[in-house]
């Protein structure tokens, strides 16, 4: 299912999501101040490729500049890609195809909202620990 669901995922919309975030990382890795903005869209670039079989796990640092960086990104660009998930899930869930594809934007959501201090991990890794 996890293979079929990626190849799926890919075709109908993680490969543009994914060069979306890969376009606004290089944006943001324009200027000293936004590298680690843009450290964190690649980060996101990977997750939209292949979403199914992995997970985001957050971090227990809680430093303060992983905080304020959290804050702005919350503040700047995380929220309008929350709200999009969120409805992109909500509307993948309406048919039963579109659950497994629903569930993986809620999870999405999450890393969108809140990247610093979150890393992405297989499934079967958290499963084990």
């Amino acid at each position: 299912m996890r293979t079929i669901g990626n190849i799926l995922w890919f075709i109908f919309g993680g490969i543009w999501l994914a060069l979306g975030y890969l376009l606004g990382g290089l944006v943001m890795c324009i200027t000293i101040i936004g590298i680690p903005f843009g450290i964190q869209a690649f980060k996101l670039a990977g997750f939209a490729l292949w979403p199914f079989g992995r997970s985001a796990s957050i971090g227990s640092s809680g430093s303060v500049l992983e905080i304020v960086f959290n804050v702005l990104w919350l503040v700047l660009i995380g929220w309008g890609l929350f709200i999009g998930f969120l409805i992109s899930g909500a509307i993948l869930c309406i048919t039963i195809i579109g659950i497994p594809f629903g569930i993986q934007a809620f999870k999405m959501s999450v890393l969108a909202l809140w990247p610093f201090g979150s890393t992405v991990v297989r499934t079967r890794d958290l499963q084990r620990a």
